[in-house]
């Protein structure tokens, strides 16, 4: 099975198992939503994964978790919490992947689907910080990172 299909088939296992992880560790945000609202934002964000992993660009989830930084943040949730969920979206795809893929596409398939989130964790961590701190958003200069320079910090 390729990945692709694996996702569009597996939405309801993994954003229900998911959904029950947020509930046990109980995030104050996720909590006052309500289930019915939590189900909704991780139907979303797996959407988005599947929409990057179809177009294979990251640009979809860049600007869902620019979106959705603003709206928890102005909602007061914590970025702890985001970022819970999206990894507890994240470990249940690995799941799915690892019980459905073969061997020889893991790590093309876990390459993709962390890539994806990856970036949207980022993503969503330095917009939710600046609107913490009301301070410019900078990216990471992933061309020093990779060169071990010092400076990663970047201005775009």
């Amino acid at each position: 099975m390729d990945i692709l299909t694996l996702l569009e088939k597996n939405i309801d296992t993994v954003v229900d198992k998911s959904c029950s992880q947020i509930s046990d560790v109980k995030l104050k945000g996720y909590t006052k939503s309500g289930a019915t609202m939590t189900r909704q934002k991780l139907i979303n964000l797996y959407k988005k994964v599947i929409e990057c992993a179809k177009k294979k660009e990251l640009i979809p989830m860049l600007q869902y978790t620019e979106k959705i930084a603003k709206e928890r943040y102005a909602s007061g949730y914590d970025l702890h919490e985001v970022q819970t969920a999206i990894n507890s979206l994240e470990e249940n795809i690995w799941q799915i992947i690892f019980k459905n893929i073969k061997p020889a596409k893991l790590a093309e398939s876990l390459g993709l689907v962390s890539s994806i989130l990856g970036a949207g964790k980022d993503n969503l961590a330095r917009n939710y910080v600046a609107l913490a701190t009301k301070t410019k958003v900078s990216t990471i200069n992933l061309q020093s990172l990779l060169s071990g320079s010092e400076s990663i910090a970047g201005n775009g």
